[in-house]
């Protein structure tokens, strides 16, 4: 456990409430990269955080706290919140998670228990449409395969007549999936000359029409597309739904880009197409997370690989932790949360009838 204290000294004035928080998340060093000092200062204002930055729940300093624990903050690592935490933290109204989303690491609530949430799902997606939003433009101006070409040759490139089909303008673009970062994306390409294709068998016409784009079947989405961006989350429906035939449909020369989740392409069938050639990839996410080291993405010189880095990471972090303190001052002001998400409860159990003999 981390042996530093998350408060400080010096924090201003408290608050007229001032409800105790309890932090959690691994490695505890994390804390830090997600709460900048004048963040720290806020949240001090506002909640009297008790402690150090707990790795979990199971040490006697974290369970003797838990009782008082109004609010808990949680982040990356943070081991899940167990029936036995839920009965130890009696006190518990609210779970700020700087995270995607929190009820994957929360049992359903029992019958009649009231814990409000917030995740960072908003804050975290940012950055990975920004990402794809960059990665969808140089992927059409043929930059990767430029700079290929350049390294090897190290002289003039005649770029007219390398790079015939390069360029942004009057490409088509195939957002698979209208999800919070799909839609961000979509967003940010409407300033730009492009054709935007979405599928989504749960998004309207006109939220397509909103977005900027064209809502189309999956095959036609693949088929027209020059660059196919994947948004989609993992579901029993999305594993493995970009396999074998839907790469089949992309043009020659086209890019598919993966910052959502290995599992939702057919991985196997995606290297046959890379290996032949055919088409390029740029994959911020892979079957397994971290390939072996003699896995053929890292010398394809039409794979373009990063190592999970779309998400939030560096002073990214710190959009997150603005987030959990803001969603802290609206929760201690009787607010709602700008970004609630909703926990699972059971339900209520049946009236209890009285037989006779």
């Amino acid at each position: 456990m981390h042996t530093s204290s998350a408060t400080s000294p010096d924090h201003p004035p408290a608050a007229a409430r001032q409800p105790v928080a309890m932090a959690v998340m691994s490695p505890p060093e994390l804390f830090g990269q997600l709460i900048a000092a004048d963040s720290l200062e806020r949240l001090h204002g506002v909640a009297d955080l008790r402690g150090p930055v707990f790795e979990g729940f199971s040490s006697p300093e974290a369970r003797a706290l838990l009782p008082e624990v109004e609010v808990l903050i949680t982040g990356w690592g943070c081991p899940p919140v167990s029936p036995e935490v839920l009965d130890l933290a009696v006190n518990l109204k609210a779970i700020i998670h700087a995270g995607g989303v929190v009820g994957d690491k929360v049992p359903p609530l029992p019958a009649g228990r009231v814990i409000t949430a917030s995740n960072a799902g908003e804050a975290n997606g940012i950055p990975v449409a920004e990402y794809s939003l960059v990665m969808i433009l140089l992927a059409n101006k043929q930059a990767f395969d430029a700079v290929r070409m350049y390294r090897t040759r190290r002289n003039w490139i005649d770029r007219e007549s390398e790079f015939p089909t390069a360029g942004n303008y009057r490409k088509t673009v195939g957002l698979v999936g209208a999800s919070r970062i799909g839609r961000a994306v979509a967003k940010l390409l409407q300033p730009f000359h492009l054709e935007v294709l979405v599928y989504d068998p749960y998004l309207s016409y006109g939220d397509a029409q909103a977005l900027g784009a064209e809502l189309v079947p999956l095959d036609t989405l693949m088929s027209r597309s020059d660059v196919v961006s994947l948004h989609v989350p993992v579901t029993p429906e999305t594993i493995g739904m970009i396999g074998a035939a839907e790469l089949a449909l992309l043009r020659p020369g086209a890019t598919v880009i993966n910052t959502a989740r290995g599992e939702v392409v057919d991985q196997d069938a995606l290297e046959a197409e890379l290996v032949s050639g055919r088409i390029s990839a740029i994959l911020d996410v892979a079957v397994p997370d971290v390939l072996p080291p003699e896995h053929v993405f890292y010398d394809l010189p039409n794979v373009f690989l990063t190592p999970h880095i779309a998400g939030s990471m560096g002073t990214e972090l710190l959009r997150m932790g603005d987030h959990v303190v803001s969603e802290l001052e609206r929760y201690v002001a009787g607010m709602p949360f700008e970004h609630p998400e909703i926990l699972a409860s059971l339900p209520d159990a049946p009236p209890h009838r009285e037989t006779s003999a």
